[in-house]
Formats: structure tokens, C-alpha cells, sequence
């Protein structure tokens, strides 16, 4: 479900397992508890009405910043509630990081000075971002003592999960960079392993106004099975699909991508296991029949939660290229569990001396509000060197 469809509609309530008890809270409501009616005056930007409550001390312009401000922060919270895994469609726990946000907010505004330039919200950002992860500090099932020892843990635990290196590598290379003792640093990580099979330390994003959820890490539009099912999309809705795939598929995925589908499990990534190997043990007579066998797999699975209504599919395919102005074209297909066949595909054209795109048709399938499919093929395409651009490609996107 699309951001703007989540927050504009309650359709997700008519579904069994997202209904809303009689009289309950919902998520519509919980996202515009802010908003007033009528509506606040107008000004030139919102940081005017922190000036005014400072200067004028009165509270009520305070209102009228969060009026505006919420759907920016429904956003945020939406989103770090995704990256880490928990359940975003419950209208209480939305509620209780967006208050503890709040709470935040009316605490930097006492020590806020305007006249040093900065907007308010540059001057809140690093105090947001503590304020989400305290909240989810408190919903760990380790034991951390300070939010710092938290987010000491969650950066131990990103490296050892992204490095490929061994336990004591990473925790050489964490002393290093953090200027920390081994001993600390090995503290650090044991605390992080400890909850690894239960909790989603591994990645975080930033949000599209480059407000950080977490640790800022990149990422990017790839599968990687690991990442998807820990990282984002409903672990119920891959374990369904997981279940329909015979066992020798079962098997690859989960040699491949170092992790256990029954008690949850990451290895480190450098465990994970060769096509040679993979080839060996089910005794193909190459090691590029066990890769084939595997994409195979990939992309059954794939389409598998495409038919659940969690992922998307974009086809890419080039149409058009001028190298004397580094101009091109790119025709696009919408791909989930509503689309068609027969349905008609887009055109997206490409400007990379401007790092610019325009959509000159939306595909049949793309939302026309919010174009999600346009827009996740515009931010890929635009990170690939002119010189690199493959004919075709398909994209995974979460919906």
C-alpha cells in the first residue's frame, strides 16, 4: 500500500487481519490528530510560527507548527516503523512514538534561539532521531542501559552483519573506528547478537527529506532475501510464500542467503554458501546449473509475494539514446497482484547531464497520484553511469 493511499483511505480496516474494533482508534485517525479546523493562518514557512510561540510565548502557534508538520512526521514515524519491522497498521504504538516525538519537540523548543539561523527543525532533527530509537530501545528483549549503549549495539551489529568479516575482525575494526577497547566493542556485539534471531538491527534508511530513521545506510532497489524478510516487508507474507516453494528451493535460498526460515537465524553473510558448493550437494554437474536453479527460485518466490500484494515488479526496457546529450528513454511496466498482461506500458525519458526524468506516459497498473513505479524506476536508472545503462531490467520495489 502506498504511503498517500495509507493515509489518505481506511482500507485497510475492511481487511480481516487489520479490523478495527467498534469505537478504536484508527490509523486515519491517529495520523490527523493534529490537524485544526480551522485551519491556521497562512505564513511564508512553518518555522515563523516557532518564532512567534517563542517570541510571543504562546503555546498556540505551536499548534498551528504541528498542523502543518504532521504529515511530515506521520511520515517519519511511518517509516522507521517499517525499516524496523514492526507492525505499522497499529494505531496505539503509532501513537505513542508520534507523542514521544511531540514531547521531544516541546523540550527543544525551550532551548531553540532563532536568531542563530538555524530552522527549527534542523536545530530537532538529531533529538527526533534519538527520541524513535529510545522508543524502540524500550521495546527490546535485551537489556541496554542508556540509548547510547543502543545504538553502540545496533552499529556492532550492521557492521557484523554487512562486513563479511569474522567476529574478531569486526570487533578490531568497531574498536577502531568508535576509538573504544576490543573488550568494549565485543560487549557491544554480544549484546546485539543476542537479539539478532528476534530483532532487525541490521539496516536502516533515510527518508525523502534525508531525515535519518537510524543509521544512515544505503539502500538500494535489489533482492536480497536476508534483507527483505528481516528489513521491511511483513515476515508473515514471505514465510507463506517460502512455505509454497518445494523443498530443494527451500533449501537454496536458505544456504544461499545464510539464514534459517524456522527460528529465524542470520549467519554472517561470508557463511553463506558457494554454487559450488550448492552444486555439489544436490550433485549438478556445474556449478552455473546451481546459480540458474537458484534465480529460478528467486524469481518464483518473487512473484510468489507479487500475488500477496507485498512487492512490485518494474520492467525497464531501453527504448531510446543519445550519447552527444546524454538523453534516453526508457518504456516501464507496472507489476502486482491487480495488473494485467495486456496491460499498456509507460515512458519515462531521462536527462542525466540534469539529473532530471519526466514521465511522459504512466504505465497502466502505476498509481496516478502517487506514481510509485515511475518514481522508484527514476531514482535507479538515475544512479547507473550514462555509459552503464542496461536495455533491460526488473526492478523489486515494496509496496
Amino acid at each position: 500500500m502506498s504511503e498517500e493511499r495509507f493515509w489518505n483511505t481506511d482500507e485497510y480496516a475492511s481487511t480481516a487481519k487489520f479490523a478495527v474494533p467498534e469505537g478504536a482508534m484508527t490509523m486515519r485517525q491517529a495520523g490527523r490528530i493534529f490537524r485544526l479546523d480551522p485551519v491556521p493562518p497562512m505564513v511564508e514557512s512553518i518555522n515563523d510560527y516557532i518564532v512567534s510561540a517563542i517570541r510571543e510565548n504562546d503555546p498556540i502557534y505551536f499548534t498551528y507548527f504541528l498542523h502543518h508538520y504532521e504529515p511530515r512526521l506521520n511520515k517519519r514515524v511511518y517509516r522507521f516503523l517499517l525499516t524496523e519491522g514492526i507492525d505499522r497498521y497499529d494505531p496505539l504504538r503509532f501513537m505513542d512514538y508520534k507523542l514521544s516525538v511531540v514531547l521531544a519537540l516541546l523540550e527543544c523548543l525551550q532551548n531553540y534561539d532563532p536568531d542563530k539561523g538555524a530552522d527549527f527543525l534542523t536545530y530537532a532533527h538529531h533529538f527526533i532521531g534519538n527520541t524513535l530509537l529510545d522508543c524502540r530501545r524500550y521495546e527490546e528483549t535485551g537489556s541496554f542501559k542508556s540509548l547510547d549503549e543502543y545504538k553502540a549495539a545496533r552499529g556492532s551489529a550492521w557492521l557484523y552483519n554487512n562486513s563479511g568479516k569474522t567476529t574478531k575482525e569486526v570487533i578490531t575494526q568497531y574498536a577502531a573506528e568508535q576509538n573504544c577497547t576490543e573488550e568494549t566493542a565485543a560487549e557491544y556485539l554480544t549484546l546485539a547478537r543476542q537479539n539478532r534471531s528476534r530483532v532487525p538491527f541490521y539496516s536502516t534508511m533515510q527518508d525523502e527529506d534525508g531525515e535519518e530513521t537510524g543509521e544512515d545506510v544505503t539502500r538500494d532497489d535489489s533482492w536480497n532475501y536476508a534483507e527483505i524478510l528481516w528489513n521491511g516487508i511483513r515476515a508473515d507474507a514471505v514465510q507463506a510464500a517460502f512455505h509454497k516453494l518445494n523443498y530443494q528451493e527451500q533449501d537454496f535460498l536458505e544456504m544461499r542467503n545464510a539464514i534459517c526460515m524456522r527460528c529465524g537465524r542470520v549467519d554472517s553473510w561470508a557463511e553463506r554458501a558457494s554454487f559450488e558448493k550448492m552444486a555439489t550437494d544436490y550433485e549438478y554437474s556445474t556449478t552455473s546449473g546451481a546459480e540458474k536453479f537458484y534465480k529460478k527460485t528467486v524469481e518464483k518466490l518473487t512473484r510468489l509475494l507479487v500475488d500477496a500484494g507485498v512487492l512490485g515488479l518494474v520492467e525497464l526496457k531501453l527504448t531510446e539514446k543519445n550519447k552527444k546529450i546524454a538523453l534516453t528513454a526508457y518504456e516501464y511496466k507496472a507489476i502486482h497482484r491487480y495488473s494485467n498482461e495486456d496491460d499498456e506500458w509507460g515512458k519515462i525519458q531521462f536527462d542525466f547531464p540534469s539529473e532530471s526524468a519526466e514521465i511522459v506516459n504512466l504505465a497502466d497498473g502505476d498509481f496516478c497520484k502517487t506514481k510509485v513505479f515511475a518514481k522508484a524506476a527514476i531514482r535507479h536508472i538515475l544512479k547507473i553511469p550514462f555509459g552503464e545503462l542496461p536495455k533491460k531490467l526488473t526492478m523489486v520495489l515494496e509496496l
